[in-house]
């Protein structure tokens, strides 16, 4: 009799009994909201050319990624984000009278990386999400951002924080500058990390417009509720920076309409690692995990890289932190 185990490899786990079906109860109850917003659901497949997450466009790093060859010698990924995967089929699929369209989706990512597993995190996790493709205005930015709201409060939360940033602010406060793209990307870096020390230290000696570089060294604190756009507006250049304002000044009003403002702020220091991001950009925070339980943002430049210009706004949802979080806090399905 062989009595050998044979484990899971590392960084993934089987799931089963109550645990499983308290998931599958969550994932429905997401569903729900899902459709109640009319998304259409969409299935993509979890092994994609590498080319739809190349650094071109903006993804995940290579390192992260698990690649392997296809008999052609084609260099295949398992998908790490569904975004560009989507992105990458409606470009495939839908004519343009089709637009705009509301999608949602659900299954599995992978990471290939060891740091994950430091934070608590596998390299295979569950997705769920939407993305609102053709359409590019601040209404549309508000739908997705009350869709979060409602999809949170749906999955039984009370207490949580979606902090809304606009990496369009950032760009254009540094186009321009004569700034090289490594200084660029280390001010980004010292931002999200709220180190306004060093952004001022980097900073040092270079000749920088007074107003743009107070702007920099202010934008880590710069977070709040919708006052705080009245200060962000003092950094104001009549340009790109002053339509960002207005943007974000119109998602706060429709969010109040809702009464779902109380669970939004504002960050101006929130600035994703994803170069597809154009506009606004949202992180979803709880109690009970370190890391958000739901990202998103708008990426008007992405479907442009697969043949089809379409602006566009999109949600994912990491479902494996939420039911930590919903855990740690004694929060049950049904």
């Amino acid at each position: 009799m062989n009595t050998r185990v044979i484990h899971t490899p590392e960084g993934v786990r089987d799931i089963y009994g109550s645990e499983c079906r308290e998931k599958r109860r969550l994932m429905a109850a997401i569903r729900d909201v899902f459709e109640r917003y009319g998304c259409e659901e969409i299935e993509t497949p979890a092994i994609e050319y590498f080319d739809v997450f190349s650094s071109d466009i903006g993804t995940t790093a290579s390192r992260e990624l698990f690649k392997f060859f296809d008999r052609d010698g084609n260099t295949l990924v398992l998908r790490p984000d569904f975004t560009p995967s989507v992105a990458r089929a409606v470009s495939m699929h839908m004519p343009e009278e089709a637009m705009p369209v509301r999608l949602s989706y659900e299954g599995s990512t992978f990471r290939n990386n060891a740091e994950y597993q430091y934070q608590g995190r596998l390299k295979e996790a569950t997705q769920m999400g939407v993305e609102f493709i053709g359409d590019g205005s601040a209404e549309a930015d508000a739908e997705v951002i009350a869709l979060t709201c409602e999809m949170l409060l749906a999955s039984g939360l009370k207490e949580f924080q979606v902090s809304v940033g606009e990496v369009d602010f950032f760009k254009a406060l540094v186009e321009g500058t004569g700034l090289t793209d490594e200084s660029v990307e280390e001010i980004r870096k010292l931002i999200s990390n709220k180190n306004f020390f060093g952004v001022e230290e980097l900073l040092d000696g270079e000749d920088l417009d007074p107003t743009t570089k107070a702007a920099l060294i202010r934008l880590p604190q710069l977070f709040g509720g919708g006052e705080v756009l009245d200060e962000a507006a003092a950094f104001s250049d009549q340009g790109r920076t002053d339509a960002a304002i207005a943007r974000l000044r119109r998602i706060n009003e429709l969010l109040a309409a809702r009464g779902l403002d109380k669970y939004v702020s504002y960050d101006f220091g929130l600035l994703s690692k994803y170069r597809y991001y154009t506009g606004i950009i949202f992180s979803a925070f709880t109690y009970g995990v370190g890391e958000p339980v739901a990202k998103g943002g708008r990426y008007d430049n992405l479907l442009g890289n697969f043949g089809r210009d379409y602006p566009a706004v999109g949600m994912g949802l990491y479902l494996d932190q939420l039911m930590n979080a919903l855990s740690r806090q004694g929060i049950r399905q049904g």
